[in-house]
Parts: C-alpha cells; structure tokens; sequence
C-alpha cells in the first residue's frame, strides 16, 4: 500500500493485549460500519515469518529492519469483507503467520524500534474513506493518536488463556492450556515493559474489561460509543 493516508478518513483504534479478542472484534465492527480494518499485529507476524524461515536471529536489528522495510506482503479482501488473505512474497501465509511460534517472535520483533519505525508509514496509509477500524497494541498511542475512538480491550489472563486454547483446538492444534497461560502473561510482560510504544491506553482511550462480556455485546457497545460522538 503505496497510497498516502487520507485525515477525512475517521478512525477507530482498537488495542488491547495478546487474545483479547481484538481481532474478532475490529472485524465486525468494521463490517457493521462498512469500512476497512488494519490489523497491525499481522504485519508485525510477517517480519517474523520471514526472520523464521531465513533464519535471521530475532536479536539481529538490522536485519529486521531491512524485512520490515523491504516487506514484500499484500493482503487480499474477498467481496463480502469477511475473509482477508494475507500473502508474503505470493506465498499464502494466512494461517502459517498465527502459529503460537510466530506469534512469540512476532512480540519480540515488535520491541524493536527500528522495526517499527519502518512500519509506521505502511501502518498510517490504511486510513482511507469511509473510514478504518485499527487493531493492535499501539493504534491509539502511536499510530493514530488523532483517532475519532480509541478503545482499550482487555480480560483476565486466565480467560484469554482459556479462549486462545478453544480457538486453537478447534483448528486441530496440540496446545497446553497451562503453557497458554504463560505464554500470554510473558507476551504481556514484554509487550509493557518495551521501550518503544509500550503496551498501554491512551490517556483518552475507553477501558473495556471483556472477561465476562459476550463478542456481540463488545461490538455493539463500541459501535454504540462512536455514534453518540457523531
């Protein structure tokens, strides 16, 4: 995406910690509102995927940076909005870029500043009419300070844990609820304690607890927050 971003284009940022289910959420706030969605997270999991598979080390700085700014990636909207395909380097990388592994290093090429600086700009032009949804963990903060909503979602550990677990198994996956559990709360960890745009909510961002919240129950409430701001 070469195109420049467009500051009529309104936006709602979406971040929230590792399973908060902010993917799921931006999606279908973005179908209800007819606009596009960024998830962030996805390009972050790209540098990843391509240090993993040319086995780049995750301490290696520049060599990160120079994927990240060389990202050879596009990402392929059916018609009905529903179902994006993500390719890296015409490789179909959808599902291989969500492994937990990629995921893991995902969070560590995240707390590079380089990296994301080199992201930043690929980031920003996604604002475009009608409007975007932004998914990820610096959207408010960072990226698109200047946001009509920011909301901030979070929920316990443990449950992010318990539906990271539902989600992967229903996907077939071999995983440990219990090693689910720890690798969230130190991706959590991680992800707050970077230098560089650490995870937090903007200081105008609305907090939303979702540990007992049904995802119909989220999206309505968002999509009922920003039309009383119209």
């Amino acid at each position: 995406m070469n195109q420049k971003p467009d500051p009529a284009a309104p936006v709602i940022t979406i971040d929230g910690p590792s399973a908060s289910g902010k993917g799921t959420i931006s999606a279908l706030v973005a179908r209800a509102l007819g606009w596009q969605m960024l998830d962030s997270g996805a390009l972050y999991r790209l540098v990843a995927y391509a240090a993993l598979k040319h086995s780049i080390p995750l301490n290696d700085v520049a060599g990160l940076e120079r994927l990240a700014r060389k990202l050879n990636a596009r990402f392929e909207t059916r018609l009905n909005g529903r179902e994006t395909t993500i390719y890296l380097d015409d490789e179909n990388v959808t599902t291989a870029i969500r492994s937990e592994k990629c995921g893991n290093a995902a969070s560590t090429v995240a707390a590079i500043p380089q990296v994301r600086t080199a992201l930043l700009d690929r980031q920003r032009a996604f604002q475009q009419l009608p409007g975007l949804v932004a998914d990820g963990r610096d959207m408010g903060t960072v990226v698109f300070p200047g946001a009509a909503l920011k909301i901030f979602l979070t929920a316990s550990a443990q449950e992010r844990a318990k539906r990271r677990y539902k989600q992967l198994m229903e996907k077939g996956a071999n995983v440990n609820l219990a090693d689910l559990f720890n690798e969230i709360a130190e991706r959590d960890l991680r992800d707050s304690q970077r230098a560089t745009a650490p995870l937090k909510p903007a200081n105008d961002a609305v907090e939303l607890d979702t540990t007992h919240m049904t995802i119909p129950a989220v999206v309505e409430y968002i999509l009922k927050l920003y039309r009383e701001r119209q």
